[in-house]
């Protein structure tokens, strides 16, 4: 993950996670200019308690590859708008992962970064009974949300 905008586009997923109560961190690494940082943070985390990684990365970069390569744990990979191919070239390298290093991923920028979160969410919640009563409330309220839309 690089530029600024980046960096704003993840903090929807931060603010997911501390709306449902996930403890998590945040950090800013890359694949190809902190290849190593990157390889000792993501092969540390389970050992630290994480259970599901979360990794944004534009253009052909592919921070959430590098991840899953270093790691057992879920890895759910948020793609980046790019300025060349408006992040399609982010999505593909996300997505055409070689088969038996799987990546689970999301939609191009903030749809993408708050669904990563929804999703480790969910996938976190399997095991944590107060973590899934709290997605179902949310769902709930969505749907209420919506069903109580009027048009003009």
């Amino acid at each position: 993950m690089g530029s600024k905008s980046d960096w704003e586009v993840m903090r929807q997923a931060d603010e997911v996670l501390t709306r449902f109560g996930v403890e998590h961190e945040c950090r800013v690494l890359s694949a190809h200019r902190t290849p190593k940082e990157t390889a000792e943070y993501v092969s540390a985390a389970e050992g630290r308690g994480m259970e599901v990684i979360v990794a944004a990365a534009g253009g052909a970069a592919h921070l959430a590859g590098v991840c899953a390569a270093h790691t057992l744990l879920p890895v759910l990979g948020v793609p980046m708008q790019s300025a060349a191919l408006k992040g399609l070239d982010s999505l593909l390298s996300t997505v055409q992962m070689p088969a038996g290093i799987p990546v689970g991923t999301l939609a191009i920028g903030a749809a993408g970064a708050r669904n990563a979160a929804l999703l480790a969410i969910a996938i976190l919640a399997n095991s944590r009974p107060e973590l899934r009563e709290r997605l179902r409330q949310f769902r709930a309220e969505q749907t209420a949300k919506v069903l109580g839309e009027t048009l003009p």
